[in-house]
């Protein structure tokens, strides 16, 4: 039955219940709900999907070498997250010397193509062997590396931000980002994906980092390109950015998206008031702050507001902002999906 609502809900056809999904880190979590650990058992995170009747999973894909072994990077190292900071990471270099390497960079000279038909075997195993070891779930197709989350893994924050205060140069730059996904979209239409999350964080919690200008005139005339070479192979695009970009709602909108997945920060009422009848809205008023730190009433009210806000959208799928990472009490977790599970049904 997830499968079935997932599906529904991204062809914009009201089903029995909300849609529910979640990013979640929380091993302890998974322990809590599963009985089994997460670092250790295959199965862990299959039985916890179905426990918690996730009906759609995040994910993307960007191909079978990863940058880093192709050319050069960025690291920025990387703060705890995961349960016992296993993921921190120290080490930070940035391997361009000054910016006008990085205005002459070329993304595909840099990183290469990889050959079209072997690409498209890949992402289509890929896609089929995922949807095989989770069929309870919608698996998507997805890139992460877009645009600008792809200028990040490059050049790293600081170099990226000299290097766009050149708006034309760095136009340039973006050129080539865009040619390497580009080869990628082109791949993943050819596989049977039916949905597909482009991801690519373009602003910060407080807004864009740039000027709105060089996002209406650089960043989504490209989204469009991208999303056209989809749309013509019949995928629903979700995007999907971290940050605040209430803004630009609208002009991702008009480039095309089918959906959006969002943080809290962007406001849930405007997507729904703008698209609440003919997008996919995947979000809520939920955030993990309020897990962590919140009370029940809280959680409870944050809960009861977003399903009243959304009533009347076939297309809204419930997640909470920000993940469920490892910091949140296990208690605050079982008591938020308890609720929710309890709400959800539609009239």
């Amino acid at each position: 039955m997830s499968y079935e609502v997932g599906i529904r809900t991204l062809r914009l056809e009201t089903a029995e219940r909300l849609a529910h999904t979640e990013y979640c880190s929380n091993y302890a979590l998974v322990r809590a709900v599963t009985g089994r650990d997460p670092e250790t058992d295959p199965d862990a995170w299959r039985k916890f999907y179905r426990e918690w009747e996730i009906d759609f999973i995040w994910a993307t894909n960007d191909g079978p070498v990863p940058w880093e072994e192709r050319g050069r990077v960025t690291d920025m190292g990387h703060a705890e997250f995961l349960e016992g900071g296993t993921d921190r990471r120290d080490r930070k270099f940035c391997p361009f010397s000054g910016v006008e390497e990085v205005w002459e960079f070329d993304a595909v000279e840099e990183y290469g193509l990889p050959d079209m038909e072997e690409l498209v075997d890949y992402y289509e195993r890929w896609y089929r062997e995922a949807q095989r070891a989770h069929p309870e779930q919608v698996v998507p197709g997805g890139y992460y590396k877009t645009l600008i989350s792809g200028a990040i893994q490059t050049f790293g924050w600081e170099m990226l931000l000299i290097a766009a205060s050149d708006r034309r140069k760095f136009d340039k730059v973006l050129e080539g980002f865009f040619r390497l996904s580009l080869h990628h979209y082109e791949a993943w239409a050819r596989t049977s994906v039916e949905a597909f999350i482009c991801h690519d964080d373009m602003v910060w919690a407080e807004g864009p980092f740039m000027h709105p200008d060089f996002y209406r005139s650089s960043v989504f005339p490209r989204y469009r390109k991208l999303w056209d070479v989809l749309h013509e192979a019949g995928k629903i695009v979700l995007f999907c950015s971290d940050g605040t970009w209430t803004q630009f709602v609208d002009d991702v909108a008009e480039a095309g998206a089918d959906g959006f997945i969002f943080e809290p920060t962007t406001s849930l009422d405007h997507i729904v008031e703008r698209y609440g009848r003919t997008h996919v809205i995947v979000g809520s008023k939920v955030d993990c702050r309020s897990l962590t730190f919140g009370s029940r009433e809280e959680i409870r009210s944050q809960i009861d507001a977003t399903i009243s806000l959304t009533e009347g959208c076939p297309g809204f799928m419930f997640a909470v902002g920000n993940h469920i990472p490892s910091n949140v009490p296990v208690e605050n977790a079982l008591f938020y999906f308890d609720y929710l599970r309890k709400r959800w049904r539609r009239p």
